[in-house]
């Protein structure tokens, strides 16, 4: 089983780079988003990486969030 990685912002700039090199590296990544539908759903299709729209400075929604990727891909290990 591979280890799972978190990476807010993951799907757009910097956040993309770091979800792809993870990805390169061997882990299965999560990659949340705020608000470009578009953006996150190209990114998912481009790289297979899965994404999820939650506002991170919520501590409800973040909660929520993390419970959905952990039933979907299992424990986060790491966190970016």
């Amino acid at each position: 089983m591979s280890r799972i990685a978190l990476v807010t912002g993951g799907s757009r700039g910097i956040g993309a780079a770091i979800s792809r090199e993870l990805k390169e590296a061997g882990y299965t990544v999560a990659a949340t988003y705020a608000g470009n539908d578009d953006a996150a759903a190209k990114f998912t299709d481009e790289t297979g990486i899965k994404t999820y729209k939650w506002n991170v400075a919520d501590y409800d929604d973040s909660k929520a969030g993390i419970e959905k990727v952990e039933s979907e891909l299992g424990p986060i290990e790491i966190v970016v």
